[in-house]
């Protein structure tokens, strides 16, 4: 019997163990505490699956939950950059693309370019599994939020026009999604927890 293909998925499962240790800007619900992105997957993950009726198209839920468990493995190498850094930007980076070829790489050669290729289709954004997953990706820090009395929006004094722009790719997933966030988002520029520029 051969281990080596074993071993190199051992060797990923070490390896991605690290997500556990990232530590987001946002917090948990009703908390101070910081979530990590180990934490942020699973609960995206579990939001898709009592979600995904609410997605605008026919979806392969199993593709979108693939792709919310690893979107954030990258960031073991490339850090975690805040949605409403004025700095960096979020958006896809040559960093995480070399990052996502050397963690995925540790897996044999299917499955690296399985994962490399879903990764991929969720930076891009395209298809319908991309656009349901980061909605999912967007919609849940926007009820961390508002579960923490405006939580990073308050504290790094981010304006409701920002986060109108940033959330609204939940609309490309699903609209009533979007609907409801924009609800909550007027809501509390209401409640005083979020700023109108």
């Amino acid at each position: 019997m051969d281990f080596g293909e074993l071993q190199k998925q051992v060797d990923f499962i070490h390896e991605i163990d690290k997500v556990k240790y990232i530590q987001r800007k946002t917090r948990l619900f009703n908390s101070d505490r910081a979530e990590n992105d180990a934490e942020h997957s699973w609960h995206l993950a579990l939001m898709a699956i009592v979600l995904s009726g609410h997605s605008n198209q026919d979806i392969d839920l199993f593709k979108v939950i693939k792709m919310l468990l690893i979107h954030d493995v990258v960031e073991i190498d490339s850090g975690d950059i805040f949605l409403y850094d004025n700095v960096v930007s979020h958006s896809n980076t040559e960093a995480e693309t070399i990052a996502a070829r050397r963690i995925f790489g540790l897996l044999p050669q299917n499955q690296a370019e399985e994962l490399i290729a879903i990764w991929e289709e969720f930076e891009a954004g395209d298809t319908a599994e991309a656009k349901f997953a980061r909605a999912m990706d967007r919609f849940e820090p926007l009820l961390q939020n508002r579960s923490n009395k405006g939580g990073t929006w308050k504290e790094f004094n981010v304006t409701y026009d920002r986060v109108v722009q940033k959330k609204s790719v939940i609309k490309e997933g699903s609209d009533l999604l979007w609907g409801y966030s924009k609800m909550l988002i007027d809501k509390s520029v209401e409640e005083g927890i979020l700023t109108k520029d």
